[in-house]
């Protein structure tokens, strides 16, 4: 059997559609805001504050720097677009696909899955299946993609601790930036044209703090752990499959059981 590449952990999943929910949600939240500072009578350029932006994202993003491994930063940017464009684990697509993989093992043999095994697109799923042609027995498959499962939800932990670690310093880095803005006051007191602009930086620096921490970090931080929860049933479900072929189960008890994983 030819081999295939490996997957070296640079390999993602195939991204879905867009997730219109979070893109409503954004708009939601950042529309809230603004709407309710118009509410109130106040204008939209009071909170476009570019000082207050620079202290708090520049104070967050350096404080995370610093804490932060160069692989898992990386990992945190990769991930972002899955916030917005989750991958698609076709659960009921990849359920007929087994059960006809079982069909054609029974009647012609496991070598008979080569070519379908050359041509996964998915390097979890193709990983499994060579390892199926291999002859490997159903334990020693679990145990080998079992690390996989584990790696990958490893990659998703970690990226999403850096946006969680955001979302905690951002308040207090909102918070440092306000005490500036009062600083600037104090020092101004003499100068009434500038104590608006000191007390502006003042209060919607703690406003950016909050608000990029409840409003994005913090979910996005959360949004990766459902996706990971996600990623993990569907590549349970792959090991399940691939092992109960190897095991030589029928089809219908194979289709039986994958059915538990269907939404």
């Amino acid at each position: 059997m030819a081999d295939a590449p490996e997957n070296n952990g640079n390999q993602r999943p195939a991204l879905g559609r867009l997730d219109f929910l979070t893109l409503i949600g954004v708009t939601m939240a950042v529309g809230a805001v603004v709407g309710g500072n118009w509410l109130e009578g106040g204008r939209v350029s009071v909170l476009l504050q570019l000082t207050a932006f620079v202290i708090v994202m520049g104070g967050t993003l350096g404080a995370v720097l610093i804490q932060t491994p160069p692989r898992d930063f990386r990992l945190a940017l990769v991930h972002l677009v899955w916030v917005i464009r989750p991958p698609a684990y076709r659960r009921a697509d990849l359920l007929e696909d087994v059960v006809e993989w079982s069909r054609q093992a029974r009647r012609d043999g496991l070598l008979a899955l080569e070519k379908r095994a050359l041509a996964q697109n998915d390097p979890f799923l193709s990983k499994g299946m060579r390892l199926l042609v291999d002859g490997l027995d159903p334990e020693e498959i679990r145990s080998v993609m079992e690390v996989e499962i584990d790696n990958s939800l490893s990659q998703l932990a970690r990226a999403g601790r850096l946006y969680e670690a955001m979302g905690g310093y951002s308040p207090t880095i909102g918070i440092i930036g306000a005490v500036l803005g009062l600083i600037h006051v104090m020092n101004n007191l003499q100068d009434p044209s500038e104590l608006g602009q000191g007390i502006a930086v003042a209060f919607v620096a703690t406003i950016y703090g909050v608000g990029f921490a409840n409003l994005f970090f913090l979910p996005i931080s959360n949004k990766l752990k459902t996706l990971s929860r996600d990623q993990m049933e569907y590549q349970e479900m792959v090991v399940d499959g691939i092992a109960m072929i190897a095991d030589g189960d029928n089809p219908s008890a194979i289709r039986n059981k994958l059915e538990g994983y269907l939404d």
